[in-house]
């Protein structure tokens, strides 16, 4: 019997629920993907950073740039300065600032490395306002199985929930590395001023540091992250194409 359209559209409807569910179904329970939208793990992980001064190439110009952007997660750009002024920025929370320039609405996005040297500086319509190359953050696989069978060790990537922990954003996910388990006392490799320097962590309660120490906000602040948080272990790169690699 020959097949209608609505034949084949009830096909290609139970195909794709099914291809929605065992994907649903990965991301839950097998490996879930997360993007590092900040700079506190670096040079393990990077999240959004810039290089200045970098000029734009042949591979810069479209459609090239297409390519290359999928390849490497770099853009290349040039921003002018819509107006004269003091540059001002207003950090957005997701490793960016909006930049502006003295009365003018115009904005520009920038990462948070690359604000710093320019805010308060006082520029002329048509200056250079930042030139050079910006690099999307890494894109990962969380395993989310692996703890279901093996205890957290020390030394691991951990990514948690921040529900529920003061003095963190509610309802987002932070990447840190494991550096004290239930029960154990952990002497701070790099302390802060003003919290200690020795922690001891209670039942079922562990300790997350940032790699780049200088520019983490981790337990050293807010305390240790309750076991119930924990979403599982950061396993490997999966994005940029060129930085294919698994986290240790």
């Amino acid at each position: 019997m020959k097949k209608s359209w609505q034949d084949y559209g009830r096909e290609w409807l139970d195909t794709l629920v099914v291809a929605i569910s065992v994907a649903m179904a990965f991301r839950a329970y097998f490996y879930e993907p997360f993007k590092i939208p900040t700079g506190s793990m670096q040079e393990t992980l990077w999240g959004y950073h810039s290089t200045a001064g970098k000029e734009k190439g042949t591979w810069d110009t479209f459609p090239l740039s297409v390519f290359k952007w999928a390849f490497t997660g770099e853009t290349v750009v040039d921003y002018k300065a819509p107006a004269s002024g003091l540059v001002r920025a207003r950090p957005r929370g997701d490793g960016f600032a909006d930049v502006a320039v003295g009365i003018s609405t115009k904005t520009f996005k920038l990462p948070t490395d690359a604000v710093a040297p320019i805010v308060g500086k006082y520029v002329s319509e048509g200056d250079t306002l930042w030139k050079g190359a910006i690099t999307t953050g890494d894109f990962i696989f969380v395993n989310r199985w692996k703890w279901n069978f093996f205890k957290p060790q020390n030394g691991e990537v951990m990514i948690f929930s921040t529900t529920g922990i003061d003095g963190l954003p509610q309802g987002t996910h932070y990447i840190k590395r494991m550096k004290a388990r239930p029960g154990e006392t952990y002497v701070l490799e790099h302390p802060v001023e003003g919290h200690s320097a020795v922690v001891t962590m209670g039942k079922d309660q562990y300790f997350a540091c940032g790699d780049n120490f200088n520019n983490s906000f981790d337990s050293r602040y807010w305390g240790p992250v309750p076991a119930a948080l924990l979403r599982g272990n950061a396993s490997f790169v999966f994005w940029p194409f060129n930085g294919w690699r698994i986290i240790k």
